[in-house]
């Protein structure tokens, strides 16, 4: 029986930094009624205050939820309110070489975007995102500007001749993240692993991007079992199958 669910957010609970759906946070309200539930994503701890927490009711399941920003590079319990039980953040010698090195490859790249809505580059501490169009770009433009990755590939593939001593993901629509090495979701699983004492071989991970240079692609590595989804419609098939399933379980061994 698993103990832990592990989600990706962006792509897979909710569209690209917008909140849960109504359907969705009944699923995941349910489900963390029932079984421990973790995310991890690439954005920052107000990302999913915005996307995730305002949209969960307030009550004694929020303590079977972990929160893991940044690929989990930091760490969020619920006790008697959220607790940050450590953030791994670059040094300003780290993040000026990143940004600048960021500036350089965009421009090789020739994907210079002709509009773009708020800051390109933010800075969260533990990582450095750069987003093609912006913080706040409509999702919509988010969609048709890199389906395919190929944009972010090359952007990459430049970055990580410039930066080898870090790591260079693929992130939500139009996101290329950037940690300090070994930082990733694998990074995240392990926490997971080492904080709550649940082995790997008792966890699930759920995520859009599963595929080779995906984002959610080092949770696979871990030998986590994986489920690949193409958007959070699909996650919220198998979260209600996930929740039959350890119902069953649990009339089972009552009965």
């Amino acid at each position: 029986m698993k103990k832990l669910i592990v989600f990706d957010l962006d792509g897979t609970l909710a569209e690209s930094k917008s909140p849960l759906d109504a359907e969705m946070s009944t699923f995941l309200s349910t489900l963390l009624g029932i079984v421990k539930v973790a995310v991890i994503s690439g954005g920052n701890w107000p990302q999913f205050e915005k996307q995730v927490l305002s949209n969960l009711p307030d009550d004694e399941c929020l303590k079977n939820l972990s929160i893991l920003p940044t690929c989990g590079t930091k760490f969020y319990q619920y006790k008697s309110g959220w607790e940050n039980l450590y953030s791994e953040d670059f040094t300003a010698e780290e993040k000026e070489r990143i940004i600048s090195s960021l500036k350089k490859a965009i421009s090789l790249s020739g994907f210079k975007a002709e509009r773009v809505w708020g800051e390109q580059i933010e800075d969260r501490g533990s990582q450095i995102t750069f987003s093609a169009l912006g913080q706040q770009a409509p999702l919509e433009e988010k969609k048709r500007w890199d389906p395919d990755f190929a944009k972010r590939k090359k952007i990459k593939a430049i970055l990580d001749t410039f930066i080898p001593e870090f790591s260079v993901h693929l992130g939500g629509t139009t996101s290329v993240d950037v940690t300090k090495p070994g930082i990733d979701k694998a990074y995240g699983i392990g926490k997971l692993r080492d904080i709550l004492g649940i082995t790997i071989d008792e966890m699930i991970f759920i995520g859009d991007a599963l595929f080779a240079g995906g984002n959610d692609y080092p949770a696979r590595e871990t030998g986590v079992v994986c489920i690949q989804v193409r958007d959070p419609d699909e996650t919220k098939r198998v979260i209600e199958a996930i929740i039959a399933c350890l119902d069953g379980v649990q009339q089972t061994r009552s009965g």
